[in-house]
């Protein structure tokens, strides 16, 4: 297939048809972004900017899954954006989606795309000074906060979004106190979380959340969601969102 180089994968998300491009060794999605992709409310008709993009799996994911009028992946490496590119002319929506190569601190690139209903971020989650890094490794990139930091992050949500708009994080719990302080330091406020448990008698290692920029102080907290059940299978409703199940 044309599309496709030696070294790279294609892969069936299961939903509508939709294919992805991978790298076979470089970082591949993975549970965390079918959770933010599930958890961010995407209404018909919203306008999509999903940070830190990668191949394009949370674009694609809600391409599949929702009406959203228009996406818009943003992406700092130069060869994941042309993969994501391949993989959305591969599914002939060019119409509906683009993946932009840039830097989410360079605030004029951000101005330049119109304003988000909705941003989607799965960032690197590690801090800069955690573990030895080479920081021309690609997946060091993907993990760690080389290119970007957490209010990095934030501020750029702040930038793209509308007024009243949401964004959507999956992040770990130990980073909670500072997202929450970051949030509402830029005037996004903190509305829905939701812990995701590797199992019934696991602490939470993962965390997704909403925030509304400029919403009014009112924070809920959803059920946990568990990822295996008591007996070591995937839990029921980890089956429904990968859709294994109806």
């Amino acid at each position: 297939m044309y599309f496709l180089k030696e070294d790279e994968t294609l892969d069936d998300l299961q939903l509508g048809g939709i294919y992805v491009i991978q790298k076979k060794e470089a970082f591949r999605f993975g549970v965390d972004a079918v959770l933010l992709g599930n958890f961010a409310k995407v209404k018909r008709g919203t306008r999509v900017i999903d940070l830190c993009s990668g191949t394009g799996i949370i674009p694609f994911l809600i391409a599949g899954k929702t009406e959203a009028s228009y996406i818009t992946g943003v992406e700092i490496q130069e060869d994941m954006v042309e993969m994501a590119r391949r993989s959305v002319e591969l599914n002939k929506l060019q119409e509906k989606m683009e993946f932009i190569n840039g830097d989410l601190k360079n605030l004029q690139l951000l101005k330049s795309i119109p304003k988000a209903d909705i941003v989607t971020v799965n960032p690197p989650y590690k801090l800069q000074n955690s573990g030895i890094i080479n920081p021309n490794d690609k997946n060091a990139i993907a993990r760690h906060e080389i290119c970007c930091t957490l209010e990095d992050v934030i501020i750029a949500c702040r930038v793209l979004l509308k007024d009243n708009g949401r964004m959507y994080m999956v992040h770990r719990p130990e980073r909670l106190a500072d997202i929450l302080c970051l949030m509402r330091k830029h005037k996004i406020e903190p509305k829905l979380i939701r812990m995701v448990h590797p199992s019934t008698n696991k602490a939470p290692n993962i965390m997704l959340i909403e925030g509304q920029r400029d919403g009014g102080a009112f924070l809920k907290w959803q059920p946990p969601l568990y990822v295996y059940n008591d007996e070591g299978g995937y839990s029921e409703e980890i089956n429904k969102i990968y859709g294994r199940i109806n």
